[in-house]
């Protein structure tokens, strides 16, 4: 076995793989294309070899996350989905950490395990996160347990799948800025984000931030059809002299934020509920409620067969984002890059020139300095030679070297840059591209590391291979033809089973 296949990412890429071959063998059938197009990331120097891949952004289980500001319900209705009172709830926050919630196995008891559990488990979502925390909160070692946390419990609805529910933002600056980089990391893991507001709150424009961020950073995704934006608790409003107006603010304070098209749901735990004083009012309500959690419910329970589609999608918009963003920022820096140096070193050479210049004329020894250098042998010369080149050569190294710092710290202080995924890539590749040779022969750079059109080529057999998938996952489901043919849709909505039984001693 090569050392390539020994390094902690082969071996859980494998790991992952063959897990999928027993959840869907669609999926696994996926994961050499994944492959591919890290051979070339790799090239670009978008990914490091020994850290990342792309297929690390798959979870080895379906994951539902559900997130939404403090006391909009979130916990309550996952209980009521799960038939199991798992969460705690309440009207204040009563979790102020993600909760990581898998199945548990039949007859067992809720059992709730440290963020440990969930930081040394590749199999689940937050691996290795302590690492990622230290670099978010600036203290290295950031244990796991301060913001994560995971409950096992028994509930057909959990088999196959995992349930992720989040805390409410704070006015602590630090802990919201922790809070919202893990909610990243999970919305680009999940499967399906369930994005809860709390209709009590009359006035949504108090909760602007929030809107903003829960709705404005995710409806120009790739993957924005995973999101469902839900109004929750909507009983409050029956007791308004018009409650249509309650929800239309709501509307209008949502479409403001960005959102004007995709599905809005009303719903309200019935279970929780506000009794309702008119019959007309209560059976409207429930209607359109029941309506709405019906779909959401089946969303939820379908939410293998939409991964399917989803990691094609992904696999999708990663060739196009590596060919239409990252390669062109990419060549946009290396072309700043060449710029600065340029106009760094004509100064000085220009300065430089002027300097000895105004030495000669003010001293008069150019006649004497010349006199002497024709004097010496043809070796004296080439060792002076030499050094003048060897010095020249250290000069222009330290100007690549501080003009490729400069133009990556600008980048890096670059607010418009929102994809922070996008944003590593590009750095990481940019700091590949100024390596010592290339920043050596920097006049001859053109293109990044990497891109040629040997690899554009392979990004078009990526494309290529992705379309024969979606094909193949459209015949398990459709028989445009009408001739008799066994669609296999239990491959995908039956063959999940259930995340592993947690151990208590895991913890």
């Amino acid at each position: 076995m090569s050392l390539e296949n020994t390094t902690p990412i082969a071996k859980r890429l494998s790991n992952l793989e063959e897990h999928l071959k027993e959840e869907n063998d669609f999926l696994a059938d996926v994961i050499p294309t994944f492959r591919k197009l890290d051979a070339i990331a790799y090239k670009l120097g978008l990914l490091n070899k020994d850290q990342h891949s792309y297929v690390t952004r798959i979870s080895w289980w379906p994951i539902i996350s559900v997130l939404g500001t403090f006391s909009a319900g979130k916990s309550t209705f996952i209980n009521h989905y799960l038939e199991n009172h798992l969460q705690r709830t309440g009207n204040q926050a009563v979790d102020d950490k993600f909760t990581v919630i898998c199945y548990s196995g039949e007859n067992s008891t809720n059992t709730t395990l440290p963020g440990i559990a969930l930081d040394a488990d590749d199999r689940l979502p937050f691996y290795e996160i302590g690492r990622e925390l230290g670099q978010l909160t600036g203290t290295p070692g950031q244990r796991a347990d301060t913001y994560l946390q995971m409950k096992t419990g028994f509930s057909k609805q959990l088999r196959g799948k995992i349930l992720i529910d989040s805390p409410g933002f704070d006015a602590d600056d630090q802990r919201t800025t922790t809070l919202r980089g893990i909610t990243q990391h999970i919305i680009d893991l999940s499967d399906l984000v369930l994005v809860f507001f709390d209709a009590r709150h009359a006035e949504p424009g108090a909760m602007r931030d929030t809107l903003n961020y829960l709705v404005r950073t995710t409806i120009d995704r790739a993957d924005s059809n995973k999101f469902l934006y839900i109004l929750n608790q909507i009983d409050v409003t029956a007791r308004e002299d018009n409650p249509e107006e309650v929800i239309a603010a709501w509307q209008r304070s949502l479409a403001q934020a960005g959102l004007t098209a995709g599905r809005f749901y009303r719903i309200y735990n019935p279970e929780v509920a506000m009794p309702f004083e008119d019959p007309q009012v209560k059976e409207r309500f429930e209607k359109k409620a029941f309506a709405d959690l019906n779909e959401i419910h089946r969303r939820m329970d379908h939410v293998s067969m939409d991964r399917a589609y989803r990691l094609t999608g992904m696999l999708e918009h990663s060739v196009k984002e590596i060919e239409d963003k990252l390669v062109p920022m990419l060549q946009e820096l290396i072309q700043r890059w060449k710029k600065r140096v340029f106009w760094t070193e004509t100064v000085l050479g220009v300065g430089l020139i002027a300097l000895i210049s105004m030495w000669f004329a003010a001293t008069g020894t150019g006649s004497e300095l010349w006199d002497i250098l024709t004097g010496w042998s043809s070796s004296s010369l080439l060792i002076l030679l030499g050094i003048l080149i060897l010095l020249a050569i250290t000069l222009h190294l330290k100007v690549t070297k501080k003009a490729a710092h400069s133009v990556i710290e600008k980048f890096k202080r670059n607010k418009e840059m929102t994809d922070h995924y996008a944003h590593e890539c590009v750095v990481r590749a940019f700091q590949k591209n100024t390596c010592l040779f290339r920043s050596l022969f920097i006049w001859l750079v053109n293109e990044p590391i990497g891109w040629s059109q040997s690899s554009q080529q392979r990004l078009r057999e990526v494309l290529n291979d992705l379309n024969r998938y979606v094909q193949s996952l459209n015949n398990r489901f459709t028989n445009p033809s009408g001739k008799k043919a066994e669609v296999a849709v239990a491959k995908v909505t039956t063959k999940s089973p259930a995340p592993a039984p947690i151990s208590v001693a895991a913890g």
